[in-house]
């Protein structure tokens, strides 16, 4: 008994760990690029063009391949053994192994090999930009948990400041010092309060729902993440001029990569469509040996047995064949023509990529410059808006002011701490998407 109740506790307190699991932004990037369909799919294109790549060093072998028949014939039949026509009821077999070889055909193979090797290398670009984009949305779901978090802090904190406040305007009135005017419009800002705590908690679950989604976690309601402060925001970055960044985003980031990589393909694409108008060259060799049922040695009068068959009605083949491509209803030049096209549209790809890049380079690059300035702008409003509210509560207190001016003293103050957080995350994460396109990982938060 003691055992069992010994187990029981032991699960209870596993379970509970469980459920008190904080991730870290470390933690929920490694497991959406673990876990996300997303990224399953692209290791599965990954593995296709491994396969392809290996496909296409095989071709480079010769085939082997066997064949076999066993026929029961009756009436008029060639007797496969002796080449005769034989009017009875006879049994008959057949065998063979056959080999081929490409001797030429344009360099075909090697240049298939070449793509493959480039496709494969496209797939591994196209599985490495996505994990870039799922590490994007993962920090910016992390992000948003906490800026929810301390947004409902700063709420919760205000309800207490009106809670005592309203305490101490309770007895103010009771004592008549001031009108019931004064505990009635606290008592609606309290209200107003509790309508935004109750909103700022239904958000915050709302952003640890998305990102357990995201994270393909089915345990909605016990997801949570690390309650850590991020009061430090490395400037380091800013430092660089946007130029140098360009410069570093074509070497790490994957886009350019990835259109590089297509104009490759479709340059190799090319070349195997012109190798079309080459002629081929292939080698063979095969062996083949037959079976007939009576069977008769012509100079001992009696039946040839199965294995002397064999060996009596053998026969090999060695040759060489030549194919030239005369004409085939200009089906080689077309393709030709279709392949020169995707080559310049790859080209265009390439360009629009590059200029894709350097675009957003430069917009993520002024939207971190501006983010950061509003940040600035917003604490600085929020230090003048906290003095002005400690003036605003002095006076209230002294009776120098009435519950109306004081809370809209405090209205301001609390707006102005909320577009604090707001301008601080805002900030924290154009900084991690910049320093993403210098190629600093997004998890170094």
């Amino acid at each position: 008994m003691k055992k069992q109740i010994s187990i029981i506790f032991f699960f209870v307190g596993l379970l509970s760990f469980s459920q008190q699991k904080q991730w870290t932004l470390e933690e929920c990037v490694n497991y959406a690029i673990e876990n996300n369909i997303s990224i399953q799919q692209s290791e599965l294109n990954v593995k296709l063009a491994e396969i392809d790549k290996n496909q296409a060093i095989y071709n480079f072998l010769p085939n082997l391949s066997g064949s076999a028949s066993y026929n029961i014939n009756r009436g008029s039949n060639i007797n496969p053994a002796t080449n005769q026509f034989e009017n009875e009821t006879f049994k008959s077999a057949s065998g063979g192994l056959s080999s081929g070889v490409n001797i030429f055909a344009g360099l075909q193979n090697w240049k298939n090999l070449q793509r493959a090797k480039l496709n494969k290398l496209a797939s591994d670009y196209n599985l490495d930009k996505m994990k870039d984009d799922i590490s994007l949305f993962v920090a910016n779901s992390f992000l948003q948990i906490l800026f929810n978090k301390e947004q409902l802090k700063v709420f919760q904190s205000q309800y207490e400041v009106t809670q005592e406040n309203l305490n101490r305007t309770q007895e103010l009135v009771d004592a008549g010092v001031l009108p019931e005017g004064d505990l009635l419009e606290i008592k609606a800002t309290a209200a107003t309060q509790q309508q935004q705590i109750i909103a700022a908690e239904n958000t915050l679950f709302i952003s640890k729902l998305s990102l357990a989604q995201l994270l393909q976690i089915k345990d909605y309601k016990n997801f949570d993440i690390v309650d850590a402060e991020y009061n430090l925001i490395s400037e380091d970055i800013l430092n660089e001029d946007a130029e140098t960044i360009v410069s570093k985003s074509k070497e790490v980031v994957n886009d350019v990569k990835i259109a590089e990589s297509n104009l490759l393909i479709a340059e190799k694409d090319l070349q195997l469509a012109r190798a079309q108008y080459m002629p081929t060259i292939s080698g063979f060799v095969s062996y083949n040996t037959r079976w007939a049922s009576s069977q008769i040695d012509p100079f001992t009068g009696e039946e040839i047995n199965f294995i002397d068959q064999l060996y009596l009605f053998d026969g090999t083949a060695i040759g060489i064949q030549l194919n030239v491509p005369i004409f085939n209803r200009f089906s080689t030049r077309n393709n030709v023509k279709r392949s020169k096209i995707n080559v310049e549209n790859a080209k265009y790809l390439l360009d629009q990529a590059e200029l894709d890049l350097e675009s957003t380079v430069y917009q993520a690059y002024n939207d971190a410059k501006n983010a950061k300035k509003s940040y600035e702008a917003a604490v600085s409003t929020e230090e003048a808006r906290q003095l002005a509210f400690d003036y605003s509560r002095e006076r209230y207190n002294v009776g120098l002011i009435n519950a109306f001016d004081f809370n809209q003293s405090k209205v301001q103050f609390e707006n102005a701490q909320s577009d604090a957080i707001r301008a601080k995350y805002d900030y924290l994460f154009k900084v991690k998407v910049l320093e993403y396109y210098f190629g600093i990982p997004i998890t170094q938060l």
